[in-house]
C-alpha cells in the first residue's frame, strides 16, 4: 500500500501514531488496547502494528496485564523539549521581568498538569521562586487557567476531572461549574489572575502564548502586596504583544 497524506498533509502513519501516544496520555498513560480503539476510531489490527513498532523501541511498554503504557524513552524526548522551550523563552520572560520587576515564568500544558520550563527572577529581595520542571494541577494557577481558557467547555470538564481539584488554600476553585464561570471571565478580559490560590500571599497574572500546539503561557508573580499595585492596563498589553512574539517561535509550518 502506498503511504498515504495525513490531515495536515503529512506521513498518515507518522500521525496515527502520535495521536495513539496522545491518547494514552489523554487517558492517565495506561490503556488497553481497545480502548485505544474507541478512542482513536482506528482498526485494531493497525492498532496493534503501531503499539508493537512502539514497544520495540522503547516509546511504549506493555504490562503484564496487556496493557499499554507510555514508555521510558519519551522522557528524554519530554526533557530536551523542555530545556529547548526554556532557552528560546528566556529573552521574552526577561523583558517582560525587566517592565514589571517581578518574576516571569513560562508553563505548558503536559496532560492534565502544568510544568514549568523557564523563569526570571525578579531583582528584589522578596520574589517569587517556582523551580523549573516543577508540575502542578492547572486549576489554581494563573498560567493553568490562561490556557484552559483556550480550550473547549468539554475538554476542560475532562481534564479538571480526570486531575481533580484539590485545594491549595482557601481561595482555590474547587468545582468544575465555578472554573467554567472563571474561565468564561478570562476570555473577555484577556488574562487570568491567581489571587492567593495557589500560595497565600502571592498575586500572579497571566496570559495565553497564542497558537502553542500543546498550550503555553507566560506569568509574572510576586507578593500580593506589591502585585496589587501593578497597573493591569498598563501590564497586560505589554504581555500580550510578548506572548504574540513569543508565539512565532511554535511556528510548526515546514
Amino acid at each position: 500500500m502506498s503511504t498515504a497524506a495525513g490531515r495536515s498533509g503529512g506521513v498518515q502513519s507518522i500521525e496515527r501514531t502520535f495521536d495513539l501516544l496522545e491518547e494514552l496520555a489523554d487517558a492517565g498513560g495506561e490503556m488497553t488496547l481497545s480502548e485505544l480503539a474507541d478512542a482513536s476510531g482506528l482498526p485494531l489490527p493497525t492498532i496493534h502494528r503501531i503499539m508493537k513498532t512502539l514497544v520495540g523501541s522503547g516509546y511504549v511498554r506493555q504490562q503484564p496485564s496487556r496493557r499499554y503504557a507510555l514508555g521510558p524513552r519519551l522522557i528524554r524526548l519530554g526533557e530536551t523539549a523542555s530545556r529547548a522551550l526554556g532557552s528560546f523563552a528566556r529573552p521574552y520572560l526577561a523583558q517582560l521581568t525587566e517592565a514589571t520587576g517581578e518574576t516571569s515564568n513560562m508553563a505548558v500544558l503536559d496532560s492534565d498538569q502544568i510544568v514549568y520550563v523557564a523563569q526570571n527572577p525578579s531583582m528584589h529581595s522578596m520574589r517569587m521562586f517556582t523551580e523549573v520542571g516543577r508540575r502542578v494541577n492547572a486549576h489554581a494557577t494563573a498560567v493553568g487557567k490562561a490556557m484552559m481558557a483556550e480550550l473547549s467547555d468539554d475538554v476542560v470538564t475532562q481534564l479538571l476531572t480526570r486531575a481533580g481539584m484539590p485545594p491549595a488554600t482557601e481561595r482555590t476553585l474547587t468545582t468544575v461549574d465555578g472554573m467554567h464561570k472563571e474561565l468564561d471571565a478570562i476570555r473577555e478580559r484577556g488574562y487570568s489572575v491567581d489571587d492567593g490560590e495557589q500560595e497565600v500571599g502571592v498575586r500572579c497574572f497571566a496570559v495565553a502564548v497564542p497558537g502553542a500546539p500543546a498550550g503555553a503561557a507566560i506569568s509574572i508573580s510576586g507578593p500580593e502586596g506589591r502585585m496589587t499595585r501593578i497597573a493591569t492596563d498598563e501590564i497586560i498589553p505589554t504581555m500580550q504583544r510578548l506572548a504574540q512574539e513569543l508565539s512565532k517561535e511554535f511556528d510548526t509550518t515546514v
